[in-house]
């Protein structure tokens, strides 16, 4: 990370307040430094060491390309999210969670396009045809739509991880995102089960400087991803491109040594087709492109010796079953049934066809 996270920072934040001691939840015990007052009171340096390994995590999955969706409706948060999250341009919920957001993503979509829709009727003058009532009628649904899904446009596959402020406002976004084997990113308060969690940040989920200030090392983070991914693009394309050029100047070469030796047969340059695989065949293929399978899983797998697309659609989903189990009990629940298929795609270059695949099978879980 560009720079630690300091302790003193968020206790200035008010951080480390928990509830009323009566309305705790015993699965947060770990979390709690002490009592005070009748109410509990957060271990702080636990929330530094999980805030940083949540933001190692948050950075991995933003520089694979995937999206992070961010939940939270409660009044404190609402604006605080909005603010953060648009910066980075991730997608995010701050109205009423629709149900089946993630579980029935399909039918989300076409909610969406029917925005996308009406704009295109102002644009090419057909919305000017309706009578004064209709385009009152259409207006409203547009701007309802636009409330509560305008955020999540530009979302058109499902999240490759989803960040909760209070999971139990949001119980019902946990539900679907553990469904679907979506990694959750959570600030989780003493009154709040820690369980369902892959990623747990013990922190006040009410206060709103305590928000904002988990919210700024997170969306920090996410923007580091970005920022890794681009570099990455621009490296691989100066790679291509010189790959190229060698490929282009060993051609020349070899012309002119046929004009000047006359050889019987003269060995042709490699392509820059055959060139440009062998220059990437190195680099581990990001397994995280596969629905189902999270960063904590793709380490597992790509320890194993499983570091490839095509690698892990020849793979025995047992096998990797297995490998998960092994890896870590929080990885026992996984499916990998529909992984190997996937991943087939993915080493064949069909993305259209996985990303439709993906979509229409919930997120790769048949």
């Amino acid at each position: 990370m560009a720079s630690k996270i300091e302790v003193k920072d968020l206790l200035e934040a008010g951080v480390h307040f928990g509830h009323l001691t009566r309305k705790w939840n015993p699965n947060m015990a770990p979390y709690i430094y002490m009592e005070r007052n009748g109410i509990h009171v957060i271990n702080l340096y636990k929330t530094v060491a999980k805030l940083e390994e949540a933001n190692e995590a948050l950075k991995k999955i933003a520089a694979s390309g995937r999206k992070i969706l961010f939940v939270a409706t409660k009044k404190q948060a609402k604006d605080i999210v909005a603010d953060k999250v648009s910066k980075v341009n991730m997608p995010y919920i701050t109205e009423r969670w629709p149900g089946g957001m993630l579980t029935n993503f399909v039918t989300i979509r076409k909610a969406v396009k029917k925005m996308a829709a009406i704009d295109r009727m102002k644009k090419d003058g057909t919305f000017n045809t309706l009578s004064k009532k209709e385009r009152l009628q259409v207006d409203r649904l547009r701007a309802k739509l636009d409330k509560n899904l305008g955020s999540i446009a530009d979302m058109t596959r499902l999240p490759g991880a989803i960040f909760i402020v209070d999971t139990m406002r949001e119980h019902i976004a946990v539900k679907e995102a553990q469904k679907l084997n979506i990694p959750i990113f959570a600030m989780v308060d003493t009154n709040s089960d820690p369980r369902p969690i892959d990623y747990v940040i013990p922190a006040n989920d009410d206060a709103g400087k305590s928000i904002e200030a988990i919210l700024e090392e997170v969306t920090k983070a996410v923007a580091e991803g970005l920022a890794e991914r681009k570099n990455d693009k621009q490296d691989d394309k100066e790679e291509e491109e010189e790959v190229v050029a060698k490929a282009v100047a060993a051609e020349d070469d070899d012309d002119d040594a046929t004009e000047a030796k006359a050889p019987k047969k003269a060995k042709p340059a490699p392509k820059k087709e055959e060139q440009a695989p062998k220059a990437k065949a190195a680099k581990a293929d990001d397994l995280t492109k596969v629905e189902g399978i999270g960063p904590k899983a793709a380490e597992a797998i790509v320890s194993s010796g499983i570091g490839t697309y095509a690698e892990l659609a020849k793979a025995d989903p047992e096998k990797i079953k297995e490998i998960l189990t092994e890896a870590s009990s929080n990885l026992a629940h996984l499916d990998p049934t529909s992984w190997p298929k996937q991943a087939k795609l993915a080493a064949d270059g069909k993305w259209d066809e996985l990303k439709e695949w993906q979509d229409s099978v919930k997120g790769g879980v048949e």
